[in-house]
């Protein structure tokens, strides 16, 4: 990747990185209500910006003053979460959810301990309820690998989960459509732990990847579907051997709003942040970990992949 692309890509997150931290109380959460009644998309927005704070310390790519914009906003996150005590509520409240378990591991995986949460998941995880669980593939393989953060064992195989995702199966490349296109992108993100592990990937899914990732990006760059483009351009930095795409990020830096926002490339944002977060907050964020995981994987590539013999 060009040293011009890379700076590029450097400042799409940093300023996609400020908008995030000015709008930081659209994150909050309710103070006065129940754990268990709080507004899914609100947790769920919160869940992501979490994420992408994960990645930022993880990759460590960031220049000081935006390293510690991210830091901010995950200690935020986790006050609004009651330093792991509404996640414990909320296992609590609803034993066969998985979205604590999944939310708490990014806190995990950057030092934040819940101790009584990580009790109770571990005790779920034992249960025969654990292993029966009526949940689309993509989704199973997202609670192996926040299980995996926090050392919870889980007893799924990854081999015949991944082989019923709509990646797993190799379907022909013109039947991708949005909805497939998440469930795509979201396989890679949970078998690669969202790049830290390419190996995670079967090399049959990687060899498909190689040969249709670039029409698929191709496509959502000409429609300016700039949500799903970030998401495609993550699961380029996600390969063993990694696609770049530099031009994209120049379209993506010319679609960027002049306070950092990235639009989500299909309804207009308000010109009032606050009233724009509704519908373009998650492409934000989306490219704040696009930009970080590009950044990292430019400058400190990995070992030239190698296949195993036979």
């Amino acid at each position: 990747m060009e040293t011009v692309a890379i700076g590029l890509a450097h400042r799409v997150g940093d300023r996609a990185l400020d908008w995030l931290g000015a709008v930081r109380s659209c994150f909050a959460l309710p103070s006065e209500t129940p754990a268990h009644e709080i507004d899914g998309d609100a947790l769920k927005s919160l869940s992501e910006l979490a994420l992408a704070m994960w990645i930022v310390r993880r990759e460590a790519v960031s220049g000081p003053r935006t390293a510690a914009t991210a830091e901010a906003l995950l200690e935020f996150a986790w006050r609004e979460l009651h330093n792991g005590d509404l996640l414990h509520q909320l296992q609590q409240h609803t034993p066969a959810a998985t979205h604590p378990l999944e939310i708490y591991s990014f806190f995990a995986a950057t030092g934040y301990r819940h101790p009584a949460l990580e009790e109770l998941t571990t005790h779920l995880a034992g249960l025969r309820a654990s292993r029966v669980p009526e949940q689309v593939p993509n989704r199973r393989l997202a609670v192996l690998a926040a299980a995996r953060r926090i050392g919870i064992p889980i007893h799924d195989d990854p081999a015949t989960l991944t082989a019923l995702t709509w990646l797993g199966g190799t379907p022909e490349p013109w039947m991708l459509d949005a909805n497939n296109a998440y469930g795509l992108t979201h396989t890679v993100f949970h078998l690669t732990d969202w790049g830290a592990t390419p190996e995670g990937l079967p090399w049959e899914l990687e060899d498909y990847l190689h040969h249709w990732l670039p029409v698929w990006v191709e496509t959502f760059d000409e429609a300016g579907f700039w949500d799903l483009l970030a998401e495609l351009l993550i699961v380029g930095v996600c390969l063993r051997r990694p696609h770049f795409y530099p031009h994209v990020w120049e379209h993506i830096a010319q679609a960027q709003r002049d306070d950092g926002m990235v639009p989500n490339g299909v309804t207009r944002p308000h010109e009032e942040p606050e009233r724009a977060f509704r519908n373009h907050h998650h492409p934000t964020v989306v490219a704040v970990v696009a930009t970080t995981l590009t950044v990292s994987r430019a400058l400190s590539p990995l070992a030239p992949a190698q296949r195993e013999p036979g």
